[in-house]
């Protein structure tokens, strides 16, 4: 199993909004990167929502539940996308701060390139951040 993290700004598609559809499929990633990270994702794989901009924090847990696909946002270019479902809101939100204060998490791609917005996890990283989110799996 693989751990990811994906970002969404709360005004554009939010955790709630998220919960309330059931499931989507992640899509305008334009950044290779990230792409890369999407094309990377099994099913099954666990993935913390991360709210950007307003907020800067982990909200709740989801899991892949389609493998990459092309994306039908993009116009043009090789972009994927891939589906997924909200599991469960994090009993305790876990700040930017807070990660970037946590040695465990102080090297975590949401740390060191806060514009990627989907990327990997280790295990012991998003153990520790299940820990401070008080959140079991």
């Amino acid at each position: 199993m693989n751990y990811w993290l994906v970002k969404s700004e709360p005004e554009t598609y939010s955790w709630e909004q998220f919960v309330k559809e059931g499931r989507t499929a992640w899509t305008g990633v334009r950044n290779f990167t990230a792409r890369n990270n999407l094309r990377a994702m099994k099913k099954g794989d666990l993935v913390f929502f991360y709210h950007s901009g307003e907020g800067k924090s982990v909200v709740g847990l989801a899991r892949v539940e389609k493998e990459f696909y092309p994306d039908p946002t993009a116009e043009e270019g090789d972009w994927s996308c891939v589906d997924l479902a909200p599991m469960k809101a994090v009993a305790k939100p876990v700040t930017l701060a807070q990660i970037k204060a946590d040695k465990a998490l102080r090297e975590t791609k949401l740390a060191t390139q806060g514009r990627l917005s989907v990327s990997p996890l280790t295990k012991p990283q998003f153990e520790q951040m299940l820990k401070l989110a008080e959140t079991k799996a």
